[in-house]
């Protein structure tokens, strides 16, 4: 990506740092580039995974909060899950999440997107989110504050976020 790329990319934050954002989000009516880390939503996914999968470059698939995608047999070939939250106190992609870690023994990038606020990021990273798309116009900066804020547990967390 070239530094006016990097200044044009969306910004967000993966593994508590600020990056820009190396993937595509296509449409559903949008063909798939031959290259280059796509994005598709989940409707898409189970529709066209063989397809999507023999392409070069990665595969995410973006999953609505009424759909646990830990239920589904068809996470292999995914590099990416977005658990989308339609308002800040839709809780499901939580559990979701903690299930897709545990259970599924997903080790991709776990994304939360949608009404995603910092005052969330902690708990989402306990249980299992490594990406964050906060809302629009949040400050990343500030949001990245969040993960310190408390020094001590009162549950556990999944297995690789707990003890921080």
């Amino acid at each position: 990506m070239s530094t006016a790329d990097a200044a044009q990319a969306r910004l967000i934050i993966v593994d508590r740092q600020i990056v820009a954002d190396p993937w595509q989000t296509l449409p559903d009516d949008a063909p798939a580039p031959d290259s280059g880390d796509i994005i598709v939503s989940w409707d898409r996914w189970l529709a066209d995974a063989a397809t999507l999968r023999a392409r070069s470059g990665r595969v995410g698939a973006c999953c609505p909060s009424t759909v646990n995608p830990a239920l589904s047999d068809a996470l292999a070939g995914l590099s990416l899950i977005a658990l989308s939250f339609p308002k800040f106190a839709d809780g499901r992609p939580y559990t979701y999440a903690r299930l897709l870690r545990q259970q599924r023994g997903f080790t991709g990038e776990l994304r939360a997107t949608g009404e995603v606020l910092r005052d969330q990021l902690l708990y989402l990273w306990r249980c299992g989110f490594n990406a964050f798309e906060l809302s629009p116009g949040r400050d990343l900066t500030d949001a990245l504050k969040a993960f310190d804020e408390f020094t001590v547990d009162y549950q556990p967390g999944t297995p690789a976020r707990a003890g921080r």
